[in-house]
């Protein structure tokens, strides 16, 4: 029996949710021993990231004109996307990121592997294929962000608005679920979404998830 859109997203997720060892420095975050440098870093490469992002999910959205459920969700990530970037900047003031430090600062090719990634996503994978990928990736980032956010109120005293850009990502996303519900349901409908390719693109995904944050486990 083919599975319904809902439960080829739940079982992908499963299947393709990261090895709980793979993230060496949310752990880290946690416990409150990762240090304020790190957390600036962090703040840095996510300006990158977002960006790139932003853009990627612009282009998917215009590739998948014709078929309007996968449009709709690309242009929701693109907007939640720049939502986010709003919300970076208390963050990075938090962290002592100055304006200076933005404008020239360096990113590390480990941390700029994942937005690469999107990014030919976006110019080459079939968009259904993608929302399945991304999908799958965004609930281990959520959980991710769900306890940087808890541990920068406990452990490093940040105040709301510092911690705003992770609790955006950390909350549920309903609209955003039952948009690529609707999407993968459409293109089950209509043979357009290849699984296999799906599941390749998803596990990329989390590799080069788990490549961002290692590469920020070697700042001191």
């Amino acid at each position: 029996m083919t599975p319904s859109a809902a439960e080829l997203l739940a079982s992908t997720t499963a299947r393709l949710a990261p090895d709980p060892q793979a993230n060496r420095l949310v752990p880290l975050i946690s416990r409150g021993e990762a240090s304020r440098e790190t957390l600036a870093v962090l703040a840095l490469e996510q300006r990158w990231v977002i960006a790139a992002d932003r853009r990627s999910f612009l282009h998917l959205a215009e590739r998948a004109a014709a078929t309007p459920t996968a449009a709709a969700f690309f242009t929701s990530l693109a907007e939640g996307e720049s939502l986010a970037a709003e919300r970076l900047t208390a963050f990075a003031e938090a962290c002592g990121v100055t304006a200076e430090r933005t404008r020239t600062y360096d990113p590390l090719p480990g941390c700029q592997a994942y937005p690469a990634y999107v990014s030919w996503l976006a110019l080459n994978a079939s968009p259904a294929d993608a929302i399945l990928a991304l999908t799958a990736n965004f609930s281990a980032w959520g959980g991710y962000c769900a306890r940087i956010a808890e541990a920068l109120r406990t452990h490093y005293a940040f105040p709301d608005e510092a911690r705003a850009f992770f609790d955006l990502f950390a909350q549920p996303a309903p609209d955003l679920d039952s948009r690529a519900t609707a999407a993968v349901s459409a293109a089950l409908d209509e043979g357009r979404l290849d699984e296999t390719a799906a599941h390749r693109y998803g596990r990329l995904l989390q590799c080069y998830e788990a490549m961002f944050w290692n590469s920020l486990r070697a700042i001191p």
